[in-house]
């Protein structure tokens, strides 16, 4: 290694591949004569309480690309740094974050349903078990593959696709707070899409004898679930302070997206409600479907043993279709469904100023369904009348 007293004639003149030749000038500069190219860099050694820690060399740049003087200013500035015991090679220091506290990290950086915080601290604590004290920089490719693969042979397809999903979120969560993560695990895991759920058509004709043979409370929740296509968890937990009769309004307060809807009640839909609003009074419970054998007080389970009868998510499917096919535009019945609509402009619409606008549309719903009956469906007054229908 020449020490040579550099200037630009000089080194323009070094032949390449000539090896490394140091500044009289600057302690530590040099230029290092490549066989094709040359570059500056800076070479010192970093000592700490007066023990040497290690050898570093910082390349500066080409020689084509920037002149001595510079190359000398910077050069100046690494070897400061250097001789001040800080290592400018070094990356940026690992956090250590645990699964456990990217868990806690990701569920605080934003309000989640509780079922789904629920489900994030299930996944961890049950099937995460012995990797959620693990920091998260330590897990590699081939572990997570290991953890997918175990979790399909012993609990199934849908449970490791779950877990994997909420792993992959922890994770990125986590890169946002140590930037030494570069790269996300998971994302090297063929995931399975869901496959898109098959329903079958409803039959009108067919589904109103057999909402018919269902108690009196559980047949209203049918035919709401269809009239409204609201979620299971929504309407379910509807209270009787959440109806507004007067203004013909069902409000739906545990909804997907956030906030509360305001659902307008088609003229038979405000009119059982009131039936059973009326019926349910001596009952002294709070919720609008109650269920004095469920826990909570309401009904839990709505699903009926009958295949004749759609699940909860079935009537959203049958609620969005037979909205097309009563005219409603595609804007309106998104809206009703409780769905936000998409693009920038979907944010600044607000479903909640938009009631008496979207009432004709879920009218429209209504009559389309009260038309497949054999006879007139007058607005009941009571249970007994409903039944005698």
């Amino acid at each position: 290694m020449a020490v040579l007293n550099l200037t630009e004639a000089r080194i323009r003149d070094l032949a390449l591949g000539s090896g490394i030749w140091r500044d009289e000038q600057v302690k530590g500069l040099m230029v290092i004569c490549h066989a094709t190219t040359k570059t500056y860099a800076v070479q010192g050694d970093v000592r700490r309480n007066g023990r040497h820690v290690r050898t570093v060399r910082v390349k500066i740049d080409r020689v084509d690309r920037i002149g001595l003087r510079e190359a000398r200013s910077r050069a100046k500035a690494i070897m400061s740094q250097i001789q001040s015991g800080v290592d400018p090679t070094a990356g940026p220091k690992e956090s250590g974050i645990t699964i456990s506290q990217a868990l806690k990290a990701h569920l605080g950086e934003k309000a989640f349903r509780e079922a789904t915080s629920e489900s994030y601290r299930y996944n961890v604590d049950h099937y995460l078990a012995r990797y959620k004290n693990r920091a998260v920089a330590d897990l590699g490719r081939a572990e997570v593959r290991d953890i997918y693969e175990r979790l399909r042979e012993r609990s199934g397809q849908t449970t490791a696709t779950g877990v994997m999903r909420t792993l992959r979120a922890l994770i990125n969560t986590a890169m946002r707070m140590d930037e030494t993560i570069s790269s996300n695990p998971v994302c090297a895991i063929r995931i399975p899409v869901p496959k898109r759920r098959e329903v079958d058509g409803l039959d009108l004709a067919a589904w109103w004898p057999a909402t018919e043979g269902l108690s009196p409370i559980r047949r209203d929740l049918h035919r709401a679930m269809l009239l409204t296509g609201a979620r299971r968890s929504s309407i379910l937990q509807v209270r009787r302070a959440d109806v507004d009769l007067e203004k013909g309004v069902l409000i739906f307060n545990h909804m997907k997206t956030g906030g509360r809807m305001l659902f307008p009640m088609g003229r038979w839909l405000t009119a059982i409600i009131e039936a059973r609003l009326e019926h349910d009074e001596p009952l002294n419970n709070p919720w609008l479907w109650p269920s004095p054998l469920s826990s909570s007080g309401h009904v839990s389970e709505p699903k009926e043993q009958s295949a004749a009868l759609p699940s909860p998510h079935e009537y959203r499917h049958h609620a969005r279709t037979l909205f097309i096919a009563a005219g409603v535009p595609y804007a309106e019945s998104a809206l009703l469904l409780g769905q936000r609509l998409p693009g920038a402009s979907g944010g600044y619409v607000h479903a909640e100023h938009l009631v008496e606008h979207l009432r004709p549309h879920a009218q429209a719903l209504e009559d389309r369904v009260l038309a497949a009956r054999k006879q007139d469906a007058p607005p009941p007054e009571n249970d007994e009348a409903r039944d005698a229908a």
